[in-house]
């Protein structure tokens, strides 16, 4: 009989990109990484909600609400500074500031943005503190989420997502209060009398506050931020970031001498907001917020065993002292040793000073542009259709808009000169006698201005440049702008 043939393999399934999300419970911790995460916190949260409400006296007919955003005229008000649409380069230079500001103290602290002021934490850690308040710790949580959906169960959910969303309705309220006055925007909303892209906002802030903060959590800083990505570039061997000190710790087991200091507990697993083992090295979802060196020092102190297994700790003192612990068995000897190869972390480095040098420019170019910016400007517009025009006595007319803008708060009157090698009559429309132009205070004001050069001038010269100045009382010229003339052909 003929054998039977080997029968086929089934077809190999295709392995799946998608992984679930495995829900983080932090646990609550204290210490003094905690407390100064809630420092920082408390203080943020402060000055967000606060600033929109501090008023700055700018006299009549200004806004006196200190920090604005006006789109209306347009405007941007800090304080005593006012930044106008064409001095946006401004706006600029803060964010070219903030950058390099930004990329310095990552080199020098690790993720300390990331781990302590970056929005999405902050309010993140706000969501977590009411999640905590009102369906309990984590291991009260896991619980309750694994057990019955019961009455008691949906209203603590409730009660909790209720929090939650008062909180983003603040916030969406807080950031639209820094683009209108703040008491009469409060108003308006409260008695439902402000305009629909006003509530359209309020909508967008709360609704993307309450998503980001509450639902997606640790998986903006995975997946949705691009700094993780690129902060690897600006860390070096001596920037300080949160590190597990495996010299010390391993090998991990019971503490009865033959094993190192850390004894398995995953106490700075439990803790971490993005639910990762800092035991396992730099990884890209570790924000340096430094809660696990807390718990982890909170496990030592009870063990005897002297604190900071997990530390604020530069690669480079991580490679010395393993170097001089190699081969020596875990206790107090290794720790001592351990410690003593350590350096204080050197702060002034190539890069560090290049940031340094970087920063140090860009804020002395902004504060010399700031400084020497004019309050009073003049530009000359022409008319281009039609560029000139023939009157009947055969003289040849120009006309120009003169724009003024005047960033003082008072009005002032100027006389106008006119400079060119050509013989031009100057008058202005709707006055008589020497040409006069007013400024409006805090704004812009337009005036239209004539040039006009006799049918045979000097020379039979037709077309020159022009210089229109503002002069004045005591003859001095305070602002200037250059056009052109145009005579065309006899």
């Amino acid at each position: 009989m003929n054998a039977l043939p080997p029968k086929a393999a089934p077809p190999e399934q295709p392995q799946s990109l998608y992984a679930d999300r495995v829900r983080v419970y932090p646990r609550a911790v204290k210490g003094p990484v905690r407390r100064a995460k809630w420092a920082v916190l408390v203080g943020l949260l402060a000055l967000y909600y606060a600033t929109p409400w501090i008023r700055w006296d700018r006299g009549p007919g200004l806004p006196d609400q200190a920090v604005l955003v006006d789109m209306h005229a347009p405007r941007i008000f800090l304080f005593w500074i006012e930044i106008w649409p064409q001095e946006i380069y401004f706006l600029t230079g803060l964010l070219v500031l903030g950058a390099v500001g930004l990329f310095a103290v990552t080199s020098l602290f690790g993720r300390v943005w990331c781990g302590f002021t970056c929005p999405q934490t902050v309010w993140t850690d706000l969501f977590l503190w009411v999640e905590r308040r009102i369906e309990g710790d984590r291991n009260t949580r896991m619980k309750r989420d694994a057990g019955p959906r019961d009455a008691a169960w949906w209203r603590r959910k409730i009660l909790k997502h209720a929090a939650w969303i008062g909180i983003a309705l603040a916030t969406g309220g807080a950031w639209v209060f820094y683009f209108t006055d703040a008491p009469t925007t409060l108003v308006r909303l409260l008695t439902l009398q402000a305009d629909p892209a006003t509530y359209f906002f309020v909508g967008l802030f709360t609704a993307t506050t309450y998503l980001l903060a509450g639902w997606a959590r640790e998986q903006v800083c995975t997946y949705m931020c691009p700094w993780p990505r690129f902060q690897a570039a600006m860390l070096d061997k001596d920037s300080l970031v949160v590190t597990y000190r495996d010299w010390r710790g391993e090998p991990r087991g019971k503490p009865d001498g033959a094993h190192g200091d850390c004894v398995a507990c995953h106490a700075c697993v439990h803790v971490c907001p993005t639910g990762i083992d800092i035991r396992d090295g730099q990884q890209l979802e570790c924000i340096g917020c430094g809660l696990c060196i807390d718990a982890c020092d909170e496990v030592m102190a009870k063990l005897g065993r002297p604190k900071g297994l997990i530390a604020f700790e530069t690669l480079c003192n991580l490679a010395a002292s393993q170097a001089a612990t190699r081969g020596m068995p875990p206790g107090e000897a290794r720790t001592a040793a351990g410690m003593a190869a350590r350096r204080a972390p050197r702060f002034l480095r190539p890069r560090t000073l290049v940031y340094a040098g970087v920063l140090s420019a860009v804020a002395v170019v902004m504060l010399a542009a700031f400084l020497l910016r004019e309050t009073l400007s003049l530009t000359a517009i022409q008319d281009r259709a039609p560029l000139y025009v023939t009157l009947s006595d055969g003289s040849v007319r120009n006309a120009y808009t003169l724009r003024i803008t005047n960033k003082r708060h008072a009005s002032e009157e100027f006389r106008l000169a006119v400079d060119s090698p050509l013989p031009l009559a100057v008058a202005v429309q709707g006055q008589e006698g020497p040409p006069r132009l007013v400024s409006r205070p805090d704004g812009l004001s337009d005036a239209r201005v004539f040039l006009t050069l006799p049918p045979d001038p000097p020379g039979g010269r037709r077309d020159g440049e022009v210089t229109f100045r503002l002069l004045d009382a005591a003859g001095r010229t305070v602002a200037s702008a250059h056009a052109q003339f145009h005579g065309g052909r006899r």
